[in-house]
């Protein structure tokens, strides 16, 4: 796939993400970075989005199930590979301790907060981030959450 193809592909398809999402067109344009005019007009197919809109799209909203099924796996690894030609993957996190301090841990889960941004995620067993929030209470919640089901299925 190259990248006319890939945005022609995308342009069917922002209006369906934008629903998914729960997101109205104010809120979808702000996200993504465009006047509500311009979106109208991509998800009215008037317009085509350009190379950069289908990257914010696709990194914004990687977890849409439209998107994933659409492009046949994670958003964000066909856009490394039209671009540069091949997937670069992040390797493990050799600064955990320098830039994170954990919270909380058990067999399965950790949260942390970044020292330095103050993101607070929560990480599985094999160190892979779940969730990601600014906001500790939400972090909190999705974590503890995480651990009573962990609990229920012993």
């Amino acid at each position: 796939m190259d990248r006319q193809k890939f945005t022609d592909l995308l342009q069917t398809k922002f209006k369906m993400v934008r629903i998914e999402a729960g997101y109205t067109q104010d809120t979808m344009a702000q996200t993504i970075g465009l006047s509500k005019k311009t979106l109208v007009q991509i998800e009215k197919e008037r317009v085509l989005p350009n190379w950069t809109t289908c990257i914010s799209l696709c990194a914004l909203f990687r977890d849409s199930e439209i998107l994933q099924t659409t492009l046949g796996g994670d958003p964000l690894e066909v856009i490394q590979v039209i671009s540069r030609g091949e997937c670069a993957y992040p390797t493990k996190d050799n600064n955990n301790e320098l830039m994170w301090t954990t919270i909380d841990t058990n067999n399965e889960f950790t949260l942390q907060q970044n020292k330095i941004s103050n993101l607070y995620r929560v990480l599985d067993e094999s160190h892979q981030p779940l969730f990601g929030s600014y906001k500790a209470r939400e972090a909190e919640i999705f974590y503890h959450k995480k651990k009573s089901e962990l609990l229920m299925t012993m």
